[in-house]
């Protein structure tokens, strides 16, 4: 649409808001000029609040809530609270044992005596503060066949799955690249992903698939999204290459893989998980969540 004729199609109202200094304003104004007037949006925009570490998460919270988020990922309890306060929910909790995470996690039995009554006490925490969804990692190989992974992560989860059917919390596991971020991380592809939701066997235990880091892993995103999505509970952004902002700069075309997300009919979140190379990051952010937008 060229620049006249988009200011022409707006109303006096809205233009004098999109010049307002109010943020918020100036959003409902974008949004108006980008998607028309009765635009509504299908997705539920969070972001990652490791990307934004260098904001007190209280401007972080704020911030989002006038650019259209309607939560905060990967957020500990202690900072569930904070989210609240803003009108915001943590849409992915995290906490893991200390020496545990990415690289320590479900896929050796030795690890599932920490992990297991870890994750009880996690699950009733976010259960308490109307978190519905938690993360997980496999853990590294380490020399550990693909297969007997899939087989010691299942009896690790599956013992957790009674407390969190019994709670109606869903805990997710990553799916990460072990190419460029993440060296020899075994839940690395959406098949061995998929293999793993299968054989835990709980609608209780599902995958985040990360865009950015299955794009470098396997590619092929919009279709795997479509022949996967009963497998996936969460979703995470990213420019590839470089993790930057989700732009023109990049190689993924995110609108696409926007609609074919909502096209299946998921209901759930979707997170900003880019690093922002714009050194207004909060800009950045806004800027993304609209590129994101389906309606």
């Amino acid at each position: 649409m060229q620049r006249r004729t988009a200011i022409k199609s707006i109303s006096t109202a809205t233009a004098a808001a999109f010049l307002s200094e109010n943020l918020s304003a100036r959003v409902a104004a974008a949004d108006t000029m980008l998607h028309g007037e009765d635009f509504a949006d299908k997705v539920n925009h969070s972001a990652c609040r490791w990307c934004y570490n260098d904001v007190p998460l209280d401007d972080l919270c704020k911030k989002g809530k006038e650019i259209g988020l309607q939560a905060i990922d990967l957020l500990t309890p202690e900072e569930w609270p904070i989210a609240r306060k803003y009108g915001l929910t943590c849409s992915m909790g995290t906490d893991q044992p200390k020496g545990y995470g990415i690289p320590n996690g479900f896929n050796r039995f030795e690890h599932h005596d920490t992990l297991v009554p870890f994750y009880e006490e996690l699950i009733k925490k976010a259960a308490n503060a109307g978190i519905e969804k938690i993360i997980c990692f496999s853990g590294n190989r380490g020399g550990l066949d693909d297969e007997l992974g899939i087989q010691i992560c299942a009896v690790g989860l599956r013992k957790l799955m009674p407390m969190a059917e019994k709670y109606k919390i869903t805990i997710c596991m990553e799916l990460l690249n072990s190419k460029v971020d993440h060296g020899d991380y075994q839940c690395d592809t959406t098949p061995w992903g998929v293999d793993l939701v299968k054989a835990v066997g709980s609608d209780n235990f599902k995958l985040l698939y990360d865009i950015y880091h299955m794009q470098i892993m396997e590619g092929d995103v919009i279709r795997t999204i479509r022949e996967s999505n009963k497998y996936i509970a969460h979703y995470h952004t990213g420019g590839v290459p470089g993790r930057n902002e989700i732009d023109e700069s990049q190689e993924l075309y995110y609108p696409a893989i926007m609609k074919a997300i909502v096209d299946t009919g998921y209901k759930g979140f979707v997170a900003q998980e880019f690093i922002p190379k714009n050194t207004n990051k909060l800009e950045s952010l806004e800027k993304c969540v609209k590129i994101c937008s389906v309606g």
